[in-house]
């Protein structure tokens, strides 16, 4: 089978084309072929390395062996079946989230039944399909486990324009919440389009002076922190960063102090949001954005656009 590799951390040129060997379904593994995957901007910086600390996870040199493919989301179509497969057969059309294992930038890829997977809903694309998992479920996750969103709160996404932020704008309109967002000037109508009540344009304007306050603010990019984001946090409010080492020693000081928190998420669970997911879906209830579709063997360029920052929603890679 084709596959994506890179084993060395560097700029996107570092992936190549090779050919592997198609894996076998094993026990209550099922055979997946990938029609679709993504590139995020946690895979880039996977291939770059970054941030260093998480080298301890995916390899203090190089790249582990065992995720030197990438590829988080995807979406395909069951092809064969382990033996003690039960709730999957052949031909069903699925999408879901690989986890620390990637591997999804390939023509197949085996995964237990039990892993992060659901059926794609009638139709829905598999390009579309694939375009919603992390972000989808990363947003639902935050919002309505790592704090109880309540209808009447006031949320703050920073990055609503991005693969995360796109969608917990919806997830909190949805869930009742008055939704700011902060994106650059030039997706501010977009995110309006999302539901969001007010949008800033953080190249003009800075939303910790806006006078505002905020039970929650999501930062889903990781471009401000819980000092910057504190002016506006209501007493008892909620910093929700989606990544950072610091953030996780914060987390535990704050939750000392009685005031506004920091609430990391830790590991976030994709089975309930899945569940979620697929429901949405299936009653056309969710917007995906897709920003730009490449196939696998443009997977370098979609890696150098990702690079870039500029990012809107989700950009898809097909796998013809």
């Amino acid at each position: 089978m084709r596959a994506v590799m890179f084993h060395r951390y560097g700029p996107p040129e570092v992936l190549t084309q090779v050919e592997l060997p198609t894996p076998v379904p094993r026990g209550d593994q099922v055979q997946v072929r990938v029609h679709a995957t993504t590139v995020t901007s946690a895979e880039c910086g996977m291939r770059r390395g970054e941030p260093r600390w998480g080298r301890v996870i995916i390899g203090p040199m190089r790249p582990r062996s065992g995720i030197r493919v990438l590829g988080l989301e995807f979406a395909g179509e069951i092809t064969a079946a382990g033996p003690d497969v039960r709730n999957y057969r052949v031909g069903d059309r699925v999408f879901g989230f690989t986890g620390f294992a990637v591997g999804a930038n390939a023509e197949y890829k085996c995964l237990s039944e039990k892993a992060s997977f659901t059926t794609i809903p009638p139709g829905v694309s598999y390009q579309e399909a694939a375009a919603t998992v992390d972000g989808f479920t990363t947003a639902w996750h935050f919002l309505h486990r790592t704090v109880n969103l309540r209808p009447g709160q006031r949320v703050l996404v920073i990055g609503a324009s991005g693969s995360i932020g796109t969608y917990a704008v919806q997830v909190a309109k949805r869930a009742g919440a008055t939704v700011h967002g902060v994106c650059s000037g030039r997706n501010v109508k977009l995110v309006e389009s999302l539901g969001a009540d007010r949008v800033f344009d953080y190249t003009a304007e800075d939303f910790a002076t806006s006078g505002e306050r905020y039970d929650i603010v999501f930062d889903t990019v990781s471009r401000s922190s819980f000092t910057h984001s504190r002016p506006v946090l209501a007493p008892r409010g909620s910093y929700l960063p989606t990544t950072g080492l610091f953030n996780n020693v914060l987390q535990l000081r704050t939750a000392l102090t009685g005031g506004p928190r920091v609430r990391t998420g830790m590991s976030v669970r994709k089975h309930a949001a899945l569940a979620e997911l697929r429901a949405l879906l299936e009653q056309g209830e969710l917007k995906i954005v897709v920003d730009r579709t490449y196939p696998m063997s443009e997977i370098v360029a979609a890696h150098r656009y990702v690079d870039t920052g500029r990012k809107v929603g989700n950009v898809v890679i097909s796998v013809p």
